[in-house]
C-alpha cells in the first residue's frame, strides 16, 4: 500500500497527566503507553482553543476560530471552507467518522438553537466533507449517558446502543474496519466525548466500578491545592480514561488481526483538558460550571502520540507544539501540502528537527469564560482578556488587559499569579509582544493590551 491508512482518535476534556507516559501514577492508561513506545509522544502539547465546538471547527479545517467564525459552542462550520475530509476525499481516500460532531447546529448559549440538529440527523451538508461511514450526533452528551443512547448513520438512520458509552463509539469504528475491503486508504476519525462530565447529571460517569478501581487517586499538584470538584469526579474520570485505553486497545488488536497495523498511522489527543471547576471564578461564566475555558495548562496540556508511518518508535519530543497542527499534519501523511491554506506545522517536521528558527511556544484563544488570549514558553505563561467583553458574544477585541502571568521555572502548577509582580516587569513587556505577534499573525490585527 503506498499511502498510509490514518487513524484520528481524540478523547473529550482529558488532561495529560491521567496517561501512565505523561506521569499518572496508577495503571490507567497501558495501551496508550505502549502506543507511546511504538512512536512518537509529544511532552508538551495544548490546545489551541480549549471548548468543545471552537477546538473541533479548527481540528476540521486548520484555521483559527476566529477565522472560519466557531469561536464557541453553538455555530455551525461554514459551508465556504475546505475541509480535512473534502482534501483527504480528493486525495483518494476513503472517510469515516464515529462520535461526537458539535458543529451542525447553531444558536446562543444556553438557548435552544435556531438550527438544531443536537438529537436529530446531521445533514450531509453540515458533516464536513465526509460523505462515507457515519456513525454520529451532534451533540452526544445530548443523545446519550454513560450507558445507552444513540447515534445517527450515514442515511440518517438511527442507530441505538447500550452499554458503556466509550465501548460503543470504539465498537462502531471497529465496524468499519471490520468491513473495510482495502480499495482506497481510509482516514477514520473517532471522536470520543469520555472522560467529558455529563451535563445533565453534572457528574463524570466511569465505567461501573470506577470508584473502587480507582479509590486510591492521587490528584494532581494544581487540583490538590485548589479544590473544585476533582476529589469527589476523579475516580470515574480515570474510569472513564481507562475505558477510552482499553478501547484504543481493541482498536489496535483490530488492525493487527485484519493486517492493517504496519500500514496505518494512528494519532492520539484530546481537543482540551479539564480543571475542574478551579479556574475562572471571576469569569461570567458561574465558576461552579466550568471545566475548561482558560488558559493554564490544566485546561489547554494534552497528551498527543503520533504512532505509525515515518515517525520513529520510542521519541520524545520536549519541545511545545500545538494540535493546532493537527489537520496540516494528518494532510502531510497523506502527501498533501497546503501550505498557507492551514495554520500550524508539520509535526513530523518537528521530530526531525528540520526548523532550526523554530519558535517553542504556543498561542491560545479563550472564548465563553472571556475574550482572552494567551501564549506558552517553557518558561512562562501569560494571559490577557478584553475587560466588559462577553465571550460568547464577541469572538475578538481591540483592547485587553494583563490576565495572569506564571513562573513555571519555581511555579510549575500555576497557582502563584505574578503579572502584577514589579520583578516580572521586563518578561511581561517581552510576553506581550509575543502575543501581539501572535494575535497579529492569527487574527490580522494588533490591539491594545494594557496592565
Amino acid at each position: 500500500m503506498d499511502k498510509k491508512n490514518i487513524v484520528f482518535y481524540f478523547s473529550d476534556q482529558q488532561r495529560a497527566d491521567t496517561c501512565g507516559c505523561y506521569g499518572q501514577p496508577l495503571t490507567v492508561t497501558p495501551n496508550i503507553d505502549c502506543l507511546a513506545d511504538e512512536g512518537v509522544r509529544f511532552e508538551n502539547a495544548f490546545s489551541p482553543q480549549p471548548v468543545c465546538g471552537p477546538c473541533r471547527a479548527l481540528f476540521q479545517t486548520g484555521r483559527y476560530p476566529t477565522e472560519t467564525g466557531c469561536f464557541r459552542n453553538n455555530i455551525i462550520l461554514p459551508a465556504g471552507v475546505k475541509t480535512l475530509a473534502s482534501y483527504m476525499e480528493e486525495a483518494g481516500y476513503e472517510t469515516a467518522y464515529v462520535g461526537k460532531w458539535h458543529l451542525a447546529s447553531d444558536g446562543e448559549l444556553d438557548q435552544k438553537p435556531r438550527i438544531d440538529h443536537t438529537v436529530t440527523p446531521i445533514p450531509r451538508e453540515l458533516r464536513g466533507g465526509y460523505s462515507g461511514y457515519w456513525r454520529a450526533a451532534d451533540v452526544l452528551e445530548f443523545t446519550s449517558h454513560g450507558y445507552d443512547g444513540f447515534v445517527f448513520d450515514e442515511n440518517n438512520h438511527k442507530i441505538e446502543f447500550k452499554g458503556y458509552r466509550a465501548d460503543c463509539i470504539n465498537d462502531m469504528a471497529l465496524e468499519f474496519l471490520e468491513a473495510y475491503d482495502g480499495t482506497r486508504p481510509f482516514f477514520l476519525t473517532v471522536s470520543q466525548i469520555e472522560p467529558h462530565h455529563q451535563n445533565d447529571h453534572a457528574h463524570h460517569e466511569g465505567p461501573h466500578g470506577s470508584r473502587e478501581r480507582f479509590r486510591d487517586f492521587v490528584l494532581p499538584e494544581d487540583l490538590r491545592a485548589l479544590g473544585g470538584n476533582a476529589a469527589e469526579e476523579y475516580p470515574d474520570y480515570l474510569g472513564a480514561c481507562a475505558s477510552l485505553d482499553e478501547n484504543v486497545g481493541r482498536l489496535v488488536t483490530k488492525l493487527k488481526e485484519k493486517g492493517l497495523y504496519e500500514d496505518t498511522v494512528i494519532i492520539y489527543t484530546s481537543d482540551h483538558g479539564s480543571h475542574f471547576r478551579t479556574r475562572n471564578r471571576d469569569a461570567h461564566l458561574n465558576g461552579n460550571d466550568d471545566y475548561k475555558r482558560s488558559g493554564h495548562d490544566a485546561s489547554l496540556k494534552v497528551p498527543l502520540i503520533i504512532a505509525g508511518g515515518a515517525y520513529p518508535r520510542g521519541k520524545v519530543i520536549r519541545d511545545l507544539v500545538s494540535t493546532e497542527s493537527l489537520p496540516k499534519t494528518i494532510l502531510a501523511m497523506a502527501g498533501i501540502e497546503v501550505g498557507d491554506a492551514m495554520i500550524g506545522e508539520n509535526l513530523l517536521d518537528v521530530v526531525e528537527g528540520k526548523d532550526q528558527k523554530r519558535e517553542n511556544q504556543v498561542f491560545a484563544q479563550i472564548s465563553e469564560s472571556r475574550v482572552g488570549r494567551c501564549i506558552r514558553t517553557p518558561e512562562f505563561l501569560y494571559a490577557v482578556y478584553a475587560p466588559g467583553v462577553d465571550g460568547g458574544e464577541a469572538a475578538a477585541s481591540d483592547r485587553y488587559s494583563d490576565d495572569y502571568l506564571y513562573d513555571m521555572r519555581t511555579d510549575p502548577y500555576q497557582l502563584r499569579n505574578v503579572v502584577a509582580d514589579d520583578a516580572y516587569a521586563d518578561i511581561k513587556v517581552d510576553l506581550r509582544e509575543r502575543l501581539l505577534a501572535w494575535i497579529e499573525r492569527a487574527e490580522g490585527c494588533r490591539p491594545v493590551i494594557s496592565d
